[in-house]
């Protein structure tokens, strides 16, 4: 369950004029960020991956759009990371591949974009000068754990492409903090969930079979994921941006509270409002040895540090994304994993 802290007021959290980057933004939890940032005031740069229909992601659809500067670009590509970064103050590193499935069947695209790129921002910020760098890892780093709840400190186990790409990004801006004294802050998020994330990530998987009226489709029903709602991850992202003396620290944004997969879609169906016919496919089932078989996390320096607990609970983030699901119906196939 969500713990009580207090919490600072909006006006309060110190973006307002700011330049900030956010790399990724075309995406989830990017494009919720850029638009918080909007709200509270900042001038916001939007670095998307360059493509040739010039779409800009989420990005495209937000009320504020015409208030955003939307750079297009490629992480891997230094220069264009170095124009992103000009007269920027704050960035929040956002930008990644982050599929695991498909880690496995191209791995060097994931070490190019999560490594090299992140390399890339590092060495765009020092040269820049920015006031802060808050660097997005994942909790897949820590693999199947070896304490719970776990701790910032906790060992790194790469058990997929993607996770050990992100180890190596997530040590990459360790280096960078202690051999440039870059001002990294390495934010690491617990599963967050919500409107517009992929339709291949567990809960729209779930949530848009339940939905489609068919049976829900699932690997292994074991593994618990510490699940947190988007809102309440963006504003990790603000505090962690604007959180006097954090340089060269780690910190989780996490509940908590652990809910395994078969849970989560029994939950799911009953806010959904059918019978939860769950089906196990094999061709679902990460690779022997590669199952993270829990993650649940202990949010204490956050709350220490950033004045951050997780407010909204499980079930109300279900129905609101239930909600945003039943708006933007999402094609059966797509909900393949």
């Amino acid at each position: 369950m969500s713990q009580e802290c207090d919490y600072v007021l909006p006006e309060e959290v110190g973006v307002k004029g700011t330049h900030v980057l956010v790399t990724g933004a075309g995406g989830f939890i990017g494009s919720h960020l850029a638009e918080r940032l909007l709200a509270e005031g900042a001038k916001v740069r939007a670095f998307v991956h360059y493509n040739a229909l010039g779409r800009a992601g989420w990005l495209d659809q937000l009320p504020g759009r015409a208030d955003l500067e939307v750079v297009s670009g490629d992480l891997a590509d230094r220069d264009s990371v170095r124009a992103a970064l000009a007269g920027i103050e704050v960035v929040f590193h956002l930008g990644a591949l982050i599929a695991i499935p498909y880690s496995y069947r191209a791995p060097l695209s994931y070490l190019r974009i999560n490594a090299e790129g992140t390399l890339n921002v590092l060495q765009a910020a020092r040269e820049a000068g920015v006031r802060r760098v808050v660097h997005t890892s994942t909790s897949e780093v820590y693999g199947t754990p070896r304490t719970v709840p776990i701790r910032e400190d906790h060992p790194l186990q790469g058990q997929s492409p993607y996770s050990a790409s992100k180890i190596a990004a997530d040590q990459l801006a360790v280096a960078f903090h202690a051999s440039y004294r870059v001002p990294v802050v390495i934010l690491r998020p617990f599963n967050t969930y919500g409107p517009r994330q992929s339709a291949r990530a567990v809960i729209p998987t779930i949530a848009g079979q339940c939905l489609a009226g068919g049976p829900i489709r699932l690997g292994n029903l074991a593994p618990t994921r510490d699940l947190v709602y988007v809102d309440d991850t963006v504003d990790g992202f603000l505090r962690a941006g604007t959180a006097p003396s954090l340089e060269g620290r780690t910190i989780h944004l996490g509940t908590g509270r652990e809910t395994s997969i078969g849970e989560l879609a029994r939950l799911i169906a009953r806010l959904a409002g059918v019978e939860p016919r769950i089906e196990v496919e094999e061709r679902r089932v990460r690779p022997s040895g590669s199952e993270v078989e829990r993650l649940l996390a202990d949010p204490s320096l956050a709350r220490e540090r950033l004045g951050w607990s997780a407010r909204v609970p499980l079930e109300e983030g279900l129905e609101r994304t239930l909600a945003w699901l039943r708006e933007h119906p999402v094609r059966a196939d797509d909900y393949a994993l």
